[in-house]
């Protein structure tokens, strides 16, 4: 029998659609209080559905991403788990507001910037953090001196650079925050609207027929997310999963490395850390 997860806070950024969606009507079913963010009109109709709370909140703002913090620490006393799940393929390069790249933005360090500033939080709540993380982790490979994917740019690369950082922040926080656990996984090929901004191959899997033959459903993706917070003492503290088993994981995975992405995001989210 699963643990209950009845009465827990429980926040899902990009969880207006796709796994997202299909964990939180899970968690929702369970009887647990459930937020989720989104940037469309899908947000607020699932939240009704469900019976949700739900914020707008742009990751290509990193502003939007501090008042969406503020808001949680205001309004929310005890968050029991967050799941950094926003996350896209982006066609081409492009610079956010903030003057970051925005694949890099959006799929890292957007999450990054929200958990630290609910990280006294989150301690104090003995919380789980998970980051949707994906097989795509094994196309990337991280070059410090460019994270901000200034040449050549690819968007799948760009991307895969992205899914391993969200590995290695997920083991990073076990290092840095005291009482909290945090892991990351790979959904699979899922069903999704993730690359409707993404490259002609990537819209052409995604985005037509081709999804139904080789992709999986939003709730089979979401099965492995479910499995980690409602069984969090089956799994290792910041291990990667797929179908809640350890997944493959790139080659260039270190403790090391996670060190030094951490040192370089937070002097990226500096500006952002005043409340």
């Amino acid at each position: 029998m699963e643990p209950r997860i009845e009465g827990k806070t429980i926040i899902i950024t990009g969880g207006s659609s796709g796994i997202g969606a299909a964990a939180a009507r899970d968690f929702a079913k369970r009887g647990a209080n459930v937020i989720i963010t989104g940037r469309s009109d899908q947000t607020k109709q699932l939240a009704g559905e469900i019976g949700c709370e739900y914020h707008l909140v742009d990751y290509a703002k990193l502003s939007s991403v501090h008042e969406f913090a503020n808001t949680m620490l205001a309004n929310h006393p005890k968050i029991d788990v967050l799941i950094n799940n926003v996350g896209g393929v982006i066609a081409d390069r492009q610079l956010t507001d903030d003057g970051n790249e925005m694949t890099f933005q959006i799929n890292h360090l957007g999450g990054f910037l929200l958990t630290l500033l609910l990280k006294d939080r989150l301690e104090k709540s003995a919380a789980l953090v998970i980051n949707t993380s994906s097989m795509a982790n094994n196309m990337g490979k991280i070059k410090l001196k460019d994270l901000q994917n200034e040449k050549p740019y690819s968007s799948m690369r760009a991307y895969g650079r992205a899914k391993l950082m969200n590995i290695l922040h997920a083991m990073e926080i076990v290092n840095r925050f005291e009482n909290v656990k945090a892991g990351s996984f790979h959904p699979g090929v899922v069903s999704t609207g993730f690359a409707r901004e993404g490259g002609f191959l990537a819209k052409l899997f995604y985005n037509t027929f081709l999804k139904d033959l080789f992709m999986i459903s939003p709730e089979k993706g979401a099965d492995t997310l479910i499995w980690m917070v409602t069984n969090p003492d089956k799994w290792k503290p910041g291990e990667y999963y797929h179908k809640r088993k350890p997944g493959k994981k790139n080659s260039q995975i270190s403790d090391k490395l996670a060190w030094k992405l951490w040192e370089r995001s937070e002097k990226l989210v500096k500006g952002q850390m005043v409340p």
